[in-house]
């Protein structure tokens, strides 16, 4: 389990999960069936961190072996059994148990190395007799070819013992999990090669079936299921695929329940804290509701991870250290901070509609699809809301579809008289004026003007 000790709850539990690892814990410490179970999330969610903070919260009672593997820096080896054994025998003290378990194991790896995966699982995994004559044909020669040290006469015996040697290794390994349950947690198995990915499921299964022997594997279900099609064809259902070699499926989710019993989305609750912690940006006023309500908007709409808010707060101490003169901390109104940040965050997650910006052809319409606000409230409730008016200017200056708000001469007077008076008087409608100040956060980002 590498660099866990660095994360615990106590520590740092900004989108209230502890309560999801209790549940965990339980079901993995109770006799159902839930093995091999998925934590699953898209990326950047934080699934690696809450998997470590969990191992630390369950290594607190030490009633089980727990190992984390990172299959990501496993799968140049190309042998999930290798890497699974391997980290099953590095958490056993130096004994007798050890060193049965290493008899045991030694005659199954030098099998698989020697033949090579596919004749190795088509036998242990019981294919049909010609598929494995053929695999074993065409790995005995490309043995013949890398100079592998072992004669026809010993492959041949090998193979006969292979299946004697793997239930010798399931028996032993069912031995030490009575003394000590043993729990694999295989993370980042969604960045593998496809190949490596769809092989170790197949090992944790038809290897792995052992009693007190269980597998938690952190991963992104999706890219999961497009491993499997990779390796499978299209014509494969990825889903029932799946089906047989999980038995619980636990969705990560991104929101996170809020201080009064309100429901946020994680995202934006990391965020605040990123900005809180920022030297650079923990002058900004982040608890404006104008701001965290337009955030929350754009990462909702965009399903934004906290891999992505971690980019995009990244651009903003950027663009502080860069713009000391014209950064986002001045006295700038506050309507046009909210312009800073917003462009920023086009710059960020959406850079094709940036570029158009800056080059006077944005479409209105890519615009609203990005910010999610789509109808502008001031219009039916008597009173301007400022993200009502900073939507306007973008959607009002677009080379596209810039009367898609469809508002009355009337009404855009009204807007812009709002818009004038909040921001000091730095707007002036006529002229590129108020198209460059758009745009100007954006240039000075990526040091374009």
């Amino acid at each position: 389990m590498s660099n866990s000790e660095r994360y615990t709850f106590q520590e740092r539990d900004e989108f209230n999960r502890e309560h999801i690892a209790d549940k965990i814990i339980k079901l993995l410490n109770s006799t159902i069936n839930v093995s091999p179970m998925i934590i699953d999330g898209s990326w950047g969610v934080g699934k690696t961190e809450f998997c470590q903070k969990l191992i630390t919260k369950m290594n607190e009672n030490d009633k089980n072996h727990l190992i984390y593997i990172d299959a990501f820096k496993a799968d140049h080896a190309n042998e999930p059994l290798l890497t699974v054994l391997a980290a099953v025998l590095d958490i056993l003290p130096n004994n007798e148990t050890k060193e049965t378990l290493r008899k045991k194991v030694l005659p199954v790896l030098r099998y698989g190395l020697k033949v090579g995966g596919k004749a190795l699982f088509s036998h242990i995994f019981k294919q049909d007799s010609e598929a494995v004559a053929e695999g074993l044909e065409s790995e005995i020669n490309k043995a013949a070819e890398q100079a592998i040290d072992a004669s026809v006469d010993s492959l041949l015996q090998d193979h006969i013992d292979s299946e004697k040697n793997l239930i010798a290794l399931q028996h032993t390994l069912k031995q030490v999990a009575e003394e000590k349950p043993i729990i694999l947690f295989i993370d980042e198995l969604d960045r593998c090669r496809p190949d490596f990915a769809v092989l170790m499921l197949e090992t944790i299964k038809h290897v792995f079936d052992i009693n007190n022997v269980k597998f938690v594997l952190i991963t992104n279900t999706r890219q999961l299921k497009a491993s499997i099609n990779h390796c499978y064809g299209l014509s494969i259902d990825a889903e029932r695929y799946l089906d047989k070699f999980i038995k619980f499926r636990f969705l990560l989710p991104n929101i996170t329940n809020g201080v009064y019993s309100s429901v946020n989305l994680a995202s934006v609750r990391h965020y605040e804290n990123l900005i809180r912690k920022s030297p650079y940006l923990n002058n900004l006023e982040i608890e404006r509701d104008s701001c965290l309500h337009l955030l929350e908007k754009i990462f909702e709409q965009n399903n934004t991870s906290l891999r992505e808010v971690e980019t995009f707060v990244r651009n903003l101490e950027v663009y502080q250290v860069v713009n000391s003169q014209d950064g986002i901390n001045s006295r700038d109104s506050y309507i046009y901070k909210i312009i800073k940040i917003l462009s920023i965050a086009l710059a960020t997650y959406k850079p094709q509609i940036a570029q158009d910006l800056l080059e006077n052809r944005l479409n209105a319409e890519d615009f609203v699809d990005f910010t999610g606000i789509n109808k502008l409230w001031s219009l039916e409730n008597g009173r301007i809301f400022p993200l009502d008016a900073i939507s306007y200017l973008y959607v009002s200056n677009s080379f596209i579809n810039s009367e898609l708000y469809n508002l009355e001469d009337t009404q855009k007077q009204y807007l812009e008289d709002f818009i004038s008076k909040a921001t000091q008087d730095i707007f002036y409608f006529g002229g590129d004026d108020i198209l460059r100040k758009l745009q100007n956060p954006i240039r000075k980002l990526w040091f374009s003007n």
